[in-house]
């Protein structure tokens, strides 16, 4: 893994005031535009989330993803959710610090600044252009390693300690990790989270090419719209490098669609 020289500094830990748990349908995953698709046969309502871990609940068993079966369904369908809720106001348009710890509580991560990496550090999660990827894989691949398919990541790339230290268990079974997005410009995309993982993203951190690469967009795994923002601090802001390589590698890609409309829209205007 790549961490960047100079992370950001941050608080601990954020905690939004409208944070709240709901109930989810074990059969259904939770797309962009907020229909349901049903993936399992239970419509058995699962009970109000608490703060531990339901490892290997039936739940989890029945939600499962065909295509990518690492993904941990039930966690991903609550990360969508926490994003529609920060997408609604302006809680992505404030300081940009402030705007980061929204994202990771949003994806069910803790801010951990001061931790080692590989400890559970999240300074680089957002901070730079490649650790821009918000997955969610069930526990029982958390431990893969890069047996060389991904391509420019280190082999190995153990991660499973970190992603166990780091989520939040308030959001389902299995993990949450910032992973890398190198390689997701190929159809189907060849990242650490669909090869390592064998999971898709719940959502994409993408850098709009405006003049400024002042904007951001986050989509989910087909590249649809899920929330943008435009953080008020453009000084502390990830540097315009790592924001112009980040759109780089998105580039004529699906995950680059929103982005370019978002672009064009400003340049019209």
């Amino acid at each position: 893994m790549r961490f960047p020289v100079a992370a950001l500094s941050l608080a601990a830990t954020f905690t939004p005031s409208l944070a709240r748990s709901s109930a989810v349908n074990a059969s259904a995953f939770v797309s962009s535009n907020g229909d349901t698709q049903i993936l399992g046969t239970s419509s058995k309502q699962d009970a109000p989330f608490s703060s531990t871990s339901r490892k290997g609940s039936s739940v989890d068993s029945l939600m499962t993803d065909p295509i990518y079966p690492g993904t941990a369904v039930e966690r991903l369908n609550n990360v969508r959710l926490r994003v529609a809720e920060i997408s609604k106001g302006n809680d992505l348009n404030g300081p940009w610090e402030d705007v980061r710890r929204r994202i990771l509580w949003a994806g069910g991560l803790r801010d951990l600044s001061n931790a080692i990496p590989g400890k559970g550090y999240t300074g680089h999660s957002f901070s730079d252009y490649n650790h821009v990827d918000l997955t969610c894989m069930v526990e029982n691949v958390s431990d893969n390693e890069n047996d060389g398919r991904v391509k420019r990541i280190a082999l190995g790339n153990q991660l499973g300690e970190g992603i166990r230290l780091a989520s939040l268990p308030e959001l389902g079974p299995g993990g949450s990790w910032s992973t890398c997005a190198i390689g997701c410009n190929k159809e189907p995309p060849q990242d650490v989270a669909h090869l390592q993982f064998r999971a898709r993203i719940a959502f994409k951190l993408v850098w709009v090419p405006n003049e400024n690469f002042d904007s951001f967009v986050l989509v989910d795994d087909d590249g649809k719209l899920l929330g943008k923002g435009k953080p008020s601090n453009t000084d502390e802001l990830p540097p315009m490098r790592e924001r112009q390589l980040n759109y780089r590698i998105v580039e004529g890609s699906k995950y680059a669609f929103e982005a370019d409309k978002l672009a064009r829209s400003v340049a019209a205007e």
